[in-house]
């Protein structure tokens, strides 16, 4: 029996791979493979998470009034200026739709984050994939030279997911001064609380420098409500006007909505949170150094371990642990861990010690 066919480019999308959330033994694992915090939500997230599920029968504000002009008093803009969605992947893959016809290019740097070779052909563009440099870096005068007149947008991921390094300032400005003008330069800023290089560049700083830049932001990471899909555009009115108009009505639940309002009051606790993941996460680099491994500098709350051809035998590893430690891997490049408890990252540290004395 014949069905309708889809457009090619979609026929042709790569899956969106999530990270593991059940071991092969059916034991509870150690999960380190999606970038979730380890905490568990602030008592006073968890309340107006309680109170706004009683309205659930209800639709939610569907512009996300008060949490649109919340992020706009933080940033120093006007509400025109914020478009919010359901999580800062779904913001960006309504940025696209806003700004790509069929035809039109994509230029972003790979290994990055594996949704954009996914939302790119959906908005009926075409991927323009240009290698990381070293130290698992964007090669941003690359990128600048990829740049065709067909290319619409450049999206600049910082830190980099999965690698871990931030763009540096002076390297972004270079990429702005060397790009046209009319180019919609999409800053993924989806890790930015967990940066502490000086050097990084910082979106708030870049958006008042550059109208065609936009920075995108979520609530998945730091502020801990991954399992709410809410995110964020920042950028002059003129450029985020038409990703608003594109965003999903009613995408933003009220819950979301709520426990976004909440995180933003309770903020100084959770960056607090942030700092402890920040300090880890220099532990744990630090100890893989000292055990031979060579990870790059990690601006997120990962860690990246170049394994190549034996990343499927490395994510294997950990997964026969006990605990089973359940990691994102990329066959062929790499395995990306997350920060977690000092616990888990112990268990994490002992196990790949094994995987060297084995390989």
């Amino acid at each position: 029996m014949p069905f309708p066919k889809p457009r090619e480019s979609v026929a042709s999308l790569p899956s969106y791979v999530p990270g593991a959330r059940r071991a092969p033994s059916g034991a509870e694992p150690v999960k380190v493979s999606s970038n979730e915090v380890a905490f568990d939500p602030l008592p006073s997230v968890r309340a107006a998470i309680d109170a706004a599920g009683g309205l659930a029968n209800r639709y939610p504000d569907m512009f996300a009034t008060e949490l649109t002009e919340r992020i706009a008093e933080r940033w120093g803009v006007e509400t025109g200026a914020v478009a919010v969605g359901g999580g800062s992947v779904a913001v960006l893959g309504h940025a696209l739709q806003a700004y790509c016809d069929p035809g039109d290019e994509v230029v972003y740097a790979w290994r990055s984050f594996e949704a954009y070779p996914i939302l790119a052909p959906i908005a009926g563009a075409t991927s323009v994939r240009v290698p990381l440099g070293a130290s698992a870096r964007h090669d941003l005068p690359a990128m600048a030279a990829a740049v065709t007149p067909r290319t619409k947008v450049a999206i600049l991921c910082s830190p980099n997911n999965p690698t871990g390094p931030a763009i540096r300032r002076d390297e972004f400005e270079a990429f702005l001064a060397a790009v046209p003008d009319d180019l919609l330069v999409v800053l993924d800023e989806a890790y930015a609380e967990f940066i502490r290089d000086p050097d990084a560049v910082d979106g708030r700083d870049a958006l008042a420098r550059h109208p065609n830049v936009i920075v995108t932001r979520t609530f998945s990471k730091a502020y801990g409500l991954a399992g709410l899909r809410v995110g964020y555009a920042v950028g002059a009115p003129e450029v985020v006007g038409p990703i608003r108009a594109c965003v999903t009505p009613f995408s933003v639940s009220g819950v979301a909505q709520a426990a976004a309002l909440a995180s933003l009051e309770a903020e100084d606790e959770l960056l607090a949170r942030v700092d402890a993941v920040v300090e880890e996460r220099a532990r744990v680099v630090a100890a893989l150094a000292d055990d031979g491994w060579s990870p790059p500098e990690s601006q997120g709350n990962f860690v990246w371990l170049a394994a190549g051809d034996g990343a499927d035998a490395l994510v294997a590893h950990l997964a026969s642990a006990d605990p089973p430690i359940l990691a994102r891997g990329f066959a062929g490049d790499g395995v990306r861990v997350t920060v977690g408890s000092r616990e888990e990252n112990d268990h994490v540290l002992a196990t790949l010690a094994r995987y060297r004395d084995r390989y």
